[in-house]
C-alpha cells in the first residue's frame, strides 16, 4: 500500500523536470495540499495545488526569499542538483567547473536546509529527503562524486542537529536513474517513478537511508568490507564506464 501525503505541503527543489517533476507528481498523487514546485525559471502546471516558486539554491538571497514565501511547509525535498558533461578528473580538474559543481550539489543543498529548517520547526518538525548519489561511494574521477560525498556526510550531520526539533532526515541513494541527466550513458537505469516512489515512503516511514536500485543496495552491503577489498570490487564493475 501506498503511504500517504494526505493535508502536506510539500517543496521541491529543481521540479521542472527529472526527478523533480515525478517528485511533485507523485506527491500530488500521495494527497499532498500543496505542492512548491521550486526552479530557477519556474514553469506552469495547471494544477491550482501547484506553486511555481522561483528559486536558486546557489543565491542565499533567493533561497531566503524562498523561505519566506514558502512558510507552510512541512516536507522539503533537495532535489536540485547538476552533473556537467566534462566533469572527468579530481585531479586535473577545472576551478569553474567545480565550483560549479560544489556550490549547487553541496552548498546550495545546504543553504535550503538552514534556510527552511526554522520553517519545518514551526510547523511541527515535518520532514527532510535529500537526494543523493551512488556516486558518494564509488571510486569515479570526478568532482561530481566529490560533491555528492560530502552532501551525504553532511546529511547525516544534519539528522542529528534537526533531531531536536523533530524534523526526520532521510538521504535517497540513487545510481543511474532515467532523466535527462544521465541521458548521455548507456547503461541500465531505473524509472525516476520508482526511486520517487521509494524516497516518499521511506520519508513516510522515518527511515535514515533509503537505497533505490539494486547497484545502491548492494554497494551499501559491502561497506563494511576493507577498503581494498571494496575498491577492487567496484573497479571490476566500473571497468568500461567514463565519466564526464
Amino acid at each position: 500500500m501506498t503511504e500517504r501525503l494526505d493535508g502536506r505541503t510539500v517543496l521541491v527543489t529543481g521540479a521542472n523536470g527529472g526527478l523533480g517533476e515525478e517528485f511533485v507528481r507523485q506527491a500530488l498523487d500521495r494527497g499532498a495540499s500543496k505542492v512548491y514546485a521550486a526552479a530557477r525559471s519556474p514553469r506552469t502546471w495547471g494544477d491550482d495545488r501547484v506553486v511555481s516558486l522561483a528559486l536558486d539554491i546557489t543565491d542565499a538571497a533567493s533561497v531566503d526569499a524562498a523561505a519566506k514565501t514558502a512558510s507552510d511547509v512541512d516536507l522539503l525535498v533537495n532535489n536540485a542538483g547538476i552533473a556537467p558533461e566534462g566533469d572527468a578528473s579530481v585531479v586535473a580538474w577545472d576551478d569553474d567547473l567545480a565550483s560549479r559543481i560544489f556550490e549547487t550539489n553541496f552548498f546550495g543543498t545546504l543553504r535550503v536546509t538552514r534556510s527552511f529548517a526554522p520553517v519545518l520547526a514551526a510547523n511541527g518538525g515535518g520532514a527532510l529527503l535529500n537526494v543523493l548519489s551512488l556516486a558518494a561511494w564509488l571510486p569515479l574521477p570526478t568532482i561530481y562524486a566529490a560533491s555528492k560525498a560530502a552532501a551525504w556526510s553532511a546529511t547525516n550531520a544534519t539528522r542529528g542537529e534537526l533531531a531536536a526539533q523533530q524534523t526526520s532526515v532521510t538521504g535517497l541513494i540513487v545510481g543511474m536513474v532515467d532523466t535527462p541527466m544521465s541521458a548521455r550513458w548507456d547503461v541500465p537505469k531505473v524509472s525516476a517513478a520508482s526511486v520517487v516512489a521509494q524516497g516518499l515512503d521511506g520519508v513516510i516511514s522515518g527511515a535514515f537511508e533509503v537505497y533505490a536500485d539494486d547497484d545502491s543496495r548492494d554497494v551499501k552491503s559491502r561497506l563494511a568490507a576493507s577498503s581494498e577489498e571494496l575498491n577492487a570490487y567496484l573497479a571490476e564493475r566500473l571497468e568500461g564506464f567514463v565519466p564526464g
